[in-house]
């Protein structure tokens, strides 16, 4: 399975806006921070046509050990979600009707 990196990511706005390396870079790692600035805070995060990122808060419960059975308590945590959005659904779903070509 291939990974896109956000060496890749710098590359691609690279290419497609036409900044310097270095200011595409910069502008991907302002876009990554401001979003998981907002995260830590509790706020959600919504990429309209991709999909929201949101915190939740889960409570204490009690677990279990799957190889002794003893009962053991798991702490209140929160938890990062991310529900996409349907268009990002229907285009991961549908048939492609050609081979995308690999970023270089």
């Amino acid at each position: 399975m291939n990974t896109l990196t956000r060496a890749q990511l710098t590359e691609a706005i690279y290419a497609s806006v036409g900044l310097s390396r270095h200011e595409s870079a910069d502008l991907l790692e302002h876009v990554l921070n401001r979003i998981a600035e907002a995260l830590e805070v509790g706020k959600s995060v919504k990429i309209s046509g991709f999909g929201t990122f949101s915190v939740r808060q889960k409570g204490r419960r009690v677990g279990r050990n799957p190889k002794t059975g003893v009962e053991v308590p798991i702490l209140p945590r929160r938890v990062l979600v991310f529900r996409p959005s349907q268009m990002l659904r229907d285009a991961v779903n549908a048939e492609p009707a050609m081979p995308r070509s690999k970023p270089d």
